[in-house]
């Protein structure tokens, strides 16, 4: 390694490697509530609003521990927290899977959520330290390719193993899995001297040249609507509109979340593929999410349109428009210095996840309320969808008008010319 800590191209794969390996099993964890959704919600008796905060849980868990992460990785590096924190993921796969009632599930489930809450900021920040600076968007996408990747085992093979085992062995088998990838990262990732903080800021104060600076508060709105959007339907309500409105059988509905899944995985393996090409010709990442993102609004819109016509690939075309806000997560993280990468990675992350949270439980409990009003199960679906796609639409309106505002005023700050 040289002294700017950047690694060689052979140790860098093997660092890629083994954080995606963690990552694939994150991102597993994640999704799998959508293809247990049927079984779960029949045996414990879940509502809508059940199923969501169950969902939820795990990204309420992601968002508790953000701030505290962040500054951890600036302060101890990606190798020593994330190992520390999957340990408490194999605690969560365990106690999910001997959960005796929904609040076991729940207590489980957000404990999942803080193992794996390390599994994308870590090595973001490895890669802001490691890597050079064209390599870090290409990596970030295909992270999320690997990401993906776990969607998709997190669908169909499940859903084949379930009549053999049972949901509950299916976490012990995750636990173990998730132990093996402790043993790849401990194995490959580097030891690397971190500077020790002898900052006296408290936690929130540690973060505050972060939540004041321009570019970050520009994302906010749309990082917690449209990112927090995206996961929430990629990892729940994609699989019970499928099975309650589309009315496919569950092994339907985990098929198509299995295409909907790859499709997202070549999409980003695209992203990463085109991602120095696009930004070497002036692309950059606001841009493309200015340009890109009405196509998820429109892809929303129709599912709301459709109703129970809504197939797997109505859910794709969403989720595809919606992949062009997964650039402002790095392009965050490259704004301020190094000494602040984990803070700020984590920062937006925590706006992300808190949407993902608010998200998944808010159409769960909107479902529940139009039902209660006496709309049908389609209708209270499509209205919930309605909901999300209003509020989706505020926030992409407040990022335009935000960077045009910027925009005039980087322009108003120029001389006049002679």
């Amino acid at each position: 390694m040289s002294g700017s800590n950047q690694l060689t191209r052979s140790m860098a794969v093997q660092v890629f490697l083994a954080f995606a390996l963690a990552y694939f099993m994150s991102a597993l964890i994640r999704g799998i509530t959508a293809t247990l959704s049927p079984t779960l919600s029949k045996e414990f008796m879940l509502t809508a609003g059940d199923l969501g905060l169950l969902a939820g849980g795990y990204f309420l868990g992601f968002a508790l521990t953000q701030l505290p992460l962040g500054r951890w990785l600036d302060t101890y590096g990606p190798k020593r927290v994330i190992l520390c924190f999957l340990s408490v993921a194999v605690l969560g796969c365990v106690a999910f899977a001997f959960a005796p009632n929904f609040v076991g599930l729940l207590a489980a489930r957000i404990l999942c959520g803080v193992g794996v809450s390390a599994c994308l900021m870590a090595p973001l920040t490895a890669y802001r330290l490691w890597f050079k600076p064209e390599s870090q968007l290409r990596a970030s996408s295909w992270m999320l390719m690997t990401g993906s990747l776990g969607m998709v085992a997190s669908t169909l093979p499940v859903q084949w193993l379930l009549p053999q085992t049972g949901w509950r062995p299916i976490f012990g088998l995750l636990a173990g899995m998730v132990l093996i990838a402790m043993l790849a990262l401990a194995w490959r990732l580097p030891k690397v001297a971190i500077k020790p903080d002898t900052s006296q800021e408290g936690l929130l104060a540690s973060y505050r040249d972060i939540w004041k600076h321009a570019y970050f508060r520009r994302h906010v709105w749309l990082g917690f609507f449209s990112y927090g959007g995206l996961m929430a339907m990629q990892t729940l309500w994609a699989g019970p509109w499928m099975v309650q409105v589309s009315g496919l059988t569950a092994g339907q509905a985990a098929t198509g979340l299995f295409w909907l899944n790859v499709s997202m995985l070549v999409t980003f393996w695209i992203w990463g593929s085109l991602n120095p090409t696009l930004t070497a010709r002036g692309w950059h990442a606001d841009k493309l999410i200015s340009w890109g993102m009405p196509l998820s609004l429109l892809a929303m819109a129709l599912i709301c349109a459709l109703g129970a016509e809504v197939r797997w690939w109505h859910w794709a075309m969403f989720c595809i428009g919606s992949s062009f806000i997964s650039l402002a997560l790095p392009a965050v993280g490259m704004v301020f210095p190094k000494a602040q990468a984990g803070r700020a990675l984590s920062a937006y992350n925590l706006v992300i996840f808190s949407g993902v949270f608010v998200v998944q439980w808010g159409v769960g409990l909107t479902i529940d309320l139009f039902k209660h009003f006496g709309l049908s199960t389609v209708d209270a679906y499509r209205a919930a969808m309605g909901v999300f796609l209003i509020c989706a639409i505020g926030g992409y309106l407040r990022f335009v008008l935000d960077n045009r505002n910027m925009q005039n005023r980087f322009m108003a700050s120029q001389p006049a010319p002679q």
